[in-house]
């Protein structure tokens, strides 16, 4: 269910989220990713766990960010009911140099992620 309204203390909670640029970084790459781990993000954005670690953290509590975890692995995703209001954000910072790199960092990322997947399955068929 998307959020229509909120109160006053939910919105300065969503507010507070937005005001650091760590995290509008990490939220701007969630909203282009249907998920992330804290490794991806941590090499997107060349930060450290802990720095990765406590920011998510800030956002899961704000109640932008949800998670899944699947083995040892936590995914990250923006929660569906916010979606709208961080679409809404990021039609204003689309064309920011800062989230653009980012942006590109982790298509390189991406990429290269998947070249190494084909490689291993090749390797699987060569055995």
């Amino acid at each position: 269910m998307r959020l229509k309204n909120f109160p006053l203390s939910f919105g300065s909670q969503l507010f507070k989220a937005f005001s650091d640029e760590s995290r509008v970084r990490i939220l701007f790459l969630l909203h282009h990713y249907p998920e992330l781990c804290i490794s991806d993000l941590e090499h997107i954005l060349d930060f450290t766990q802990t720095k990765t670690s406590r920011h998510l953290t800030y956002l899961k509590n704000s109640g932008l960010v949800g998670s899944r975890k699947r083995d040892q692995w936590v995914f990250y995703h923006i929660k569906e009911e916010v979606k709208d209001f961080v679409n809404l954000i990021f039609q204003y910072l689309q064309k920011d140099t800062m989230l653009r790199k980012d942006l590109s960092t982790a298509k390189v990322l991406e990429s290269n992620r998947e070249l190494a997947i084909h490689r291993f399955q090749g390797n699987q068929l060569l055995v």
